[in-house]
């Protein structure tokens, strides 16, 4: 690339060997230069003068009047078979003479018609340079007809390289069309389809040729909307032309493309979501039942949307064993790529948990954003969190999720101490972005510590009032908090969202008999809580082991409440609370459908149902909340009497009365 041409003709700059080195200095200051960038002919380059220096006579800074320059630019034109703009050529390029380099470099100059595919001398000399070579050459152009890149495979194939990312805006193709060769008389093959639809080409046409070396036909294939066909998607992303004689070769290129994306754009589904943040295409792998599957995909949904996250379309595959590269099979993994670009996705979300490996041959391989569940669930709690415990706690759960997706490193030299062959590398930027999440996650451990004395020494306060407490716990999204207001008569923000409050609520609350106890609100429970929330959450969590009574609210009218049921008591047996003092409350009744369903939970839970909503129950609820708190008091006085009467047996039986030995 030539970024400055100076030197000049000398009635151009108006100097001569008479004015002297002075004059000639001065002239050298004011000569204007010439940009060039890749790509360009010698008539698209951007003339401007050089700034002169500070009180130079004549100063003048900006774009100076072409006339002016008329001169200087002709003799340009006149140097240019010596100062040629050199051009990038990619791919296979290793093992060409310096002959046959040149003639791609000079495939740049070719401009081609908008109308047309490619120009005649373009495919003329890019089917002689590919039959000479004995490889594939594929040439990019734009819109404008300009040649953007020139591409050299193999006889084969051709590998393409980085373009960037694959659509500027929704319903739009790139504005790139790819022309390129074949030896052996084949037309589009996969990899050329799935270029296509990967990379969002206006079209991908291939060249067969003759044996000496001229155009034969061509093949053309183009990206098809998606459409609704009798009630199952029609995901087939392309459509390839019957073959043509080059010479016969007739289509309006840059027309049939206005064409195609004005039908991809009423193709084109209306947003879901409102403000989307992202369009998303859920994945699910694993060898769960079908039923067990799309109830696993309908959580993520929820979870999408609770992140603003529009769900475009889901995946399911079953696999007993999990690809340990890509997660889904190679083919899989392609008609994944091809139906999310087909449904203009941004990114990729899985289900299960990836590997940082995982998740980079992903990303690679689609050229989407893949992220996971738990990194889905990181973002709705990031977003959510409200208090400073709540804040601290998500910070550490993402930061120990962070921690091991920074990269990979060789660990042999990375801090070399002294001694022979101690002088290293030193620390690099990598080890030096571990340390601080090491050091920042400790900080934040030492900081929860802390909280977690001070909220002992409020409950010990508590404690010493003999006020009881009862924690509503439950699956998330059931309407804990909206039966809080409910029973309190509280303000605290509820939302038909998963996890739409994570900050702990206390509110003091009578009862009809005249109890007076505290009512307390908790995070709601997930199946497959990330262990980076579940230990971050552990030492809130651990505060139910102080309450009288728990109040496990589920969502009677939701299609999985005994999964829910089951998921909420897991994870009360692993916090050591499945003996604790509990009253199963069946929300919602309000959206029941099934009354035989909430029938049958009753009798096996010893259920109580109602509406927080309508409010339907609620006195019932605080009749039995009032017997059940009694019977956790009386039963935890009763423990208490006993521990203290076997501390004093324990205590007797250590002093033996003395006894005075007999004499016979």
């Amino acid at each position: 690339m030539i970024s400055d041409v100076t030197g000049g003709h000398g009635s151009a700059i108006g100097s001569s060997a008479a004015q002297g080195g002075h004059a000639r200095a001065s002239a050298r200051r004011h000569r204007p230069s010439v940009q060039a960038n890749a790509g360009q002919t010698i008539d698209q380059v951007e003339v401007t003068r050089r700034a002169p220096g500070p009180g130079a006579p004549g100063s003048r800074r900006g774009r100076i009047d072409a006339a002016r320059v008329g001169p200087y630019l002709a003799w340009t034109r006149r140097c240019a078979r010596w100062f040629r703009l050199p051009d990038t050529l990619f791919g296979h390029t290793t093992g060409l003479a310096p002959l046959e380099l040149r003639a791609l470099e000079r495939l740049y100059r070719r401009k081609t018609p908008t109308e047309e595919l490619a120009s005649a001398e373009l495919v003329t000399q890019l089917a002689a340079i590919s039959s000479r070579i004995g490889r594939q050459v594929g040439v990019l152009v734009d819109r404008a007809g300009t040649t953007t890149h020139v591409v050299v495979g193999d006889d084969h194939g051709i590998d393409l390289p980085d373009i960037g990312r694959a659509r500027a805006s929704a319903g739009r193709l790139r504005g790139l069309r790819f022309v390129h060769t074949h030896l052996k008389g084949e037309g589009l093959t996969n990899d050329d389809l799935q270029d296509l639809a990967r990379l969002g080409f206006d079209l991908v046409a291939a060249l067969t040729l003759t044996p000496d070396g001229r155009p034969a036909q061509v093949h053309v294939g183009h990206v098809v909307p998606a459409r609704e066909r009798e009630g199952a998607r029609d995901v087939r992303p392309h459509e390839v032309l019957a073959p043509v004689a080059w010479s016969l070769f007739d289509m309006k290129v840059a027309t049939f493309v206005r064409a195609l994306e004005v039908e991809i754009a009423r193709e084109r589904p209306p947003a879901g979501i409102v403000n989307a943040r992202e369009r998303a295409l859920l994945v699910h792998v694993g060898p769960e039942s079908t039923a067990d599957a799309e109830d696993i995909l309908a959580e993520l949904a929820e979870l999408s949307r609770t992140a603003l996250v529009e769900v475009v379309g889901t995946v399911l595959q079953r696999r007993r064993q999990i690809d340990p590269r890509h997660v889904l099979g190679e083919g899989k993994l392609g008609d994944v790529m091809i139906d999310a670009l087909q449904r203009e996705a941004t990114m990729v979300v899985f289900s299960r948990e990836l590997t940082p490996s995982q998740q980079r041959s992903i990303a690679k391989k689609t050229e989407l954003k893949v992220i996971d569940r738990t990194q889905l669930i990181l973002d709705i709690f990031a977003r959510r969190a409200r208090s400073s415990d709540g804040r601290i706690q998500v910070e550490l759960a993402q930061l120990r999720y962070r921690l091991p997706r920074l990269g990979e490193r060789d660990n042999a030299l990375s801090r070399l101490t002294g001694g022979i062959g101690g002088t290293g590398p030193g620390e690099t930027k990598l080890e030096i972005d571990r340390r601080r999440i090491r050091d920042r996650i400790h900080a934040l451990e030492q900081d929860l510590e802390r909280r977690a004395r001070g909220r002992e020494v409020r409950r010990r306060r508590r404690d010493r009032q003999n006020m009881p407490v009862v924690s509503l716990v439950g699956y998330t999204n059931v309407g804990k908090s909206t039966l809080l207001n409910a029973l309190t008569k509280s303000a605290v923000f509820t939302e038909n969202l998963l996890f739409a409050t994570l900050d702990p609520t206390a509110r003091r609350l009578r009862l009809p008999g005249g109890t007076e106890i505290i009512l307390t609100d908790t995070v709601g429970f997930i199946s497959g809580l990330p262990r980076e929330l579940e230990r971050a959450f552990r030492a809130t969590l651990e505060e139910l082991r102080d309450a009288t009574l728990l109040l496990h609210v589920a969502d009677a009218a939701h299609p999985r409440v005994e999964k829910q049921i089951e998921a909420v008591d897991k994870l009360l047996a692993e916090l050591q609370l499945a003996d604790a003092p509990r009253l199963v409350v069946l929300n919602k009744l309000d959206r029941l459908h099934d009354p035989p369903t909430l029938a049958a939970l009753q009798r096996q839970r010893d259920a109580l149902g109602l509406s927080a909503k309508t409010r339907e129950g609620l006195g019932d609820l605080m009749a039995r909340m009032e017997l059940d708190v009694g019977r956790a008091l009386e039963a935890e006085a009763k423990r208490d009497t006993e521990a203290r009467q076997a501390e004093r047996e324990a205590a007797d039986g250590e002093f033996e009365p003395w006894q005075p030995e007999l004499k016979n």
